[in-house]
């Protein structure tokens, strides 16, 4: 007899056999379940030698006793030939009548771990869709629909064009960062001036060649002698064009500016002294004008002094790599004094040359975009920008969102401070009516209404508040990662609240301190601002034990110096960039700790050894005394000896017994004095150096090169 299946084929018995004979023991085997897979599969006549083996047939599971008992098993269906786990025996646990053993809770290790903030940059532009800024994000269509809801615009479909601002609030929501895309597609473009960034190193004539193209002498008002501005001026040349120049700071903490000054224009005209040569903001300069891909005009100044060397620096730049129009290159070199006006005329032929290979054009009509690049308080006018126009025409009366700051156009002024109705491309304008300080590099953007506006700001202020916060904690972990690593390494913060004139200048002064941070001083800035010094800064500075550095700002009242000075506040008062950090380098120098050093403080030698022996029990044992002579420093009793023979160190201890003249005595001082010597050692022979070392507390330098950069050395 056998089963029958599908009402045709027979499985065979000795198949049913060999499959029972192979799972004795083993308590349970399982065939799959093919009366659910195949409707017409069913059991007839089942065999007797099945039933000798006490073998239950349920469905398809067949279930055998015989090997051991165990309860029948609940188990679901499971493919042909797997074997079922065997379930683990349950161990009743007897109830403990003693105390459990009292171990020392030790907490895990805290590691803190923060959400790194995205790093991802996306291209945005008037008019996308959602279903485009979905796949530029990453983010559903579903999510960023709720999210265009909840800022107050209506949704009809994935596929309707978006503003730019909505798409950049929406972006910020996901903790996307964003890029503004503006085309100029079917727009009227119409030529405009060049923008020339003036840059080079300290003190090579970079003012000085501006006040000679333009007739002025700013030059001679700077305060040291030296720019610590980003100015900018619409110079009319003698040919009639107008050319827009930037004049930038050539210290080495004004990198910033530099860096600004070339991302906004169109010409770099870098300034080398004939006399000087390439110096290391030279090579700044032209790396910032490479990373923006901007041409260069080399103008070799101060020709007309009697050591100036012009082939020298020809060399020397193309030695860095500038390929110059005399040797083979397209980058024009153009000699010139600012003394003697040399040249000048031949520099305005390069520079509209260069201008006119660009073909330099812009939009004039439609919302415009603009840059700033400085940004100030005036007591009596508010917060001021200091912005280069783009493309567009900028109007009195708009509503603009510059960085997170927003505000109404309330009127626009040119750099000689009077009153426009509007800023044209690549025209120079101070924008007045921004409700707060913007940071200098922001971009000016125009909006439809004051809500837009506000809503674009608040948006900004917070990814810039999470993004600040999230920088803060990532430098506080960084600190206790170093101080785990270093334990022994002590170092002192130095709490500072800045104010300078300007925010460019702001943030210069900022970069400055913080570049001098070192192993045992940590500089931190607490808070910065434009303007004067306040009595909200002095009641900082007091609250948190900070000291308060104000640049090139007006003194303060004498009621404000006073509550310093009860309070033991430190002032730094500076107009000029050196000054300021020479003063603030040896205030460092003073507070810091310092580290524990040996040096040596006497050498001498050995010349004879006189043995003491047959000495009473009350006198003590036998004394080897060594006769010295010092060679250089002195001998003190109480510090630290060594004795070297040749080259290694023999002995390291202290000093018994010190006489000079039979005297005991506990310093001798002088090169070629000679005296005796006790050791709590007795392995010194004639010729033996014998040094005298002694600890110091030693701290660290303030180092000033000649380009201006500073730094401390421990």
């Amino acid at each position: 007899m056998a089963w029958k299946a599908f009402g045709k084929k027979d499985l065979p018995t000795s198949f049913l056999k060999a499959f029972a004979a192979s799972n004795q023991g083993r308590g349970t085997f399982f065939l799959p379940n093919l009366s659910k897979l195949i409707p017409n599969f069913y059991f007839k006549d089942v065999p007797a030698f099945l039933m000798d083996h006490n073998v239950v047939q349920n469905g398809c599971i067949i279930r055998m006793f015989h090997a051991s008992y165990s309860p029948a098993l609940r188990m679901k269906e499971q493919a042909p030939g797997l074997r079922v786990p065997k379930k683990d025996r349950r161990v009743r646990r007897e109830n403990r009548t003693e105390a459990p053993v009292e171990a020392p809770y030790v907490p895990p290790k805290s590691k803190l771990t923060l959400k790194p903030s995205s790093n991802k940059t996306i291209d945005i532009f008037e008019g996308m869709t959602i279903v485009e800024l979905a796949k530029r994000t990453g983010v559903s269509i579903r999510h960023l629909q709720e999210i265009i809801v909840n800022v107050g615009e209506k949704v009809d479909s994935e596929f309707d064009p978006l503003s730019i601002d909505i798409a950049e609030l929406v972006s910020m929501e996901v903790g996307v960062n964003v890029r503004r895309q503006h085309s100029d597609e079917g727009a009227v473009l119409q030529p405009r001036p060049a923008v020339v960034t003036v840059m080079g190193h300290v003190d090579h004539g970079k003012t000085s060649l501006l006040d000679a193209l333009r007739q002025t002498s700013v030059a001679a008002k700077e305060a040291g002698g030296i720019t610590q501005h980003l100015g900018a001026f619409v110079v009319e040349m003698p040919s009639g064009a107008s050319i827009t120049f930037l004049d930038t700071p050539g210290h080495a903490a004004f990198s910033a500016m530099r860096a600004r000054g070339a991302a906004v224009t169109d010409i770099v005209v870098l300034v080398v002294a004939a006399d000087d040569g390439v110096m290391p903001q030279t090579l700044e300069a032209m790396a910032h004008a490479q990373v923006a891909n901007v041409p260069i005009v080399v103008a070799i100044n101060k020709c007309d002094k009697l050591s100036a060397d012009p082939e020298r620096v020809r060399i020397q730049l193309g030695t860095e790599g500038l390929l110059l129009e005399d040797l083979g290159g397209d980058v024009q070199v153009v000699q010139v004094s600012a003394k003697t006006k040399l040249g000048l005329d031949k520099l305005e032929e390069a520079l509209l040359l260069q201008a006119e290979i660009m073909d330099l054009k812009a939009r004039i009509d439609g919302p415009s975009q603009a840059y700033v690049v400085e940004a100030r308080l005036d007591r009596g006018r508010g917060p001021l920008a200091t912005a280069i126009v783009k493309s567009g025409t900028l109007v009195c009366g708009q509503y603009i969102v510059v960085g997170s700051e927003w505000g109404r156009i309330r009127s626009i002024r040119d750099m000689l401070g009077r009153a426009t109705s509007s800023g044209k491309p690549a025209m120079p304008v101070e924008i007045e009516g921004l409700k707060g300080l913007p940071m200098a590099g922001d971009d000016v953007v125009v909006v439809d209404s004051e809500e837009r506006a506000r809503m674009l700001s608040n948006g900004r202020k917070k990814k810039l508040e999470k993004d600040r916060l999230l920088k803060a904690s990532e430098e506080r972990i960084e600190i206790e990662d170093t101080s785990e690593e270093t334990p022994s390494t002590s170092r002192v913060e130095l709490p500072m609240v800045v104010k300078a004139d300007v925010q460019g200048t702001v943030q210069a002064v900022t970069d400055a301190l913080r570049s001098l941070n070192s192993a045992q001083v940590f500089v931190n800035v607490l808070h910065v601002g434009v303007g004067p010094i306040s009595q909200s800064d002095v009641d900082l500075a007091q609250a948190c034990g900070a000291s308060i550095v104000g640049f090139n700002v007006r003194s303060p009242p004498s009621g404000i110096t006073l509550a310093a000075n009860q309070a033991s506040i430190k002032i730094f008062m500076h107009k000029v960039i050196y000054h300021l950090l020479e003063e603030i380098g040896n205030f460092i120098v003073e507070k810091a700790p310092g580290v524990n050093d040996t040096q040596i403080a006497g050498e001498g030698e050995v010349l004879s050894i006189f043995e003491l022996k047959g000495r009473s029990k009350s006198k003590g044992p036998d004394v080897k005394i060594a006769g010295c002579r010092i060679l250089d420093g002195h001998f003190s009793k109480s510090s630290k000896w060594r004795v070297l023979r040749s080259g290694e160190v023999v002995y390291e201890g202290s000093c018994l017994s010190l006489k000079r003249e039979k005297n005991d005595v506990d310093f001798v001082e002088g090169k070629g004095n000679e005296c005796g010597l006790v050791l709590d050692c007795d392995d010194y022979k004639v010729g033996d150096i014998i040094q005298c070392l002694e600890e110091v507390k030693r701290k660290p330098r303030f180092v000033s090169s000649a380009n201006g950069a500073v730094r401390i050395e421990c």
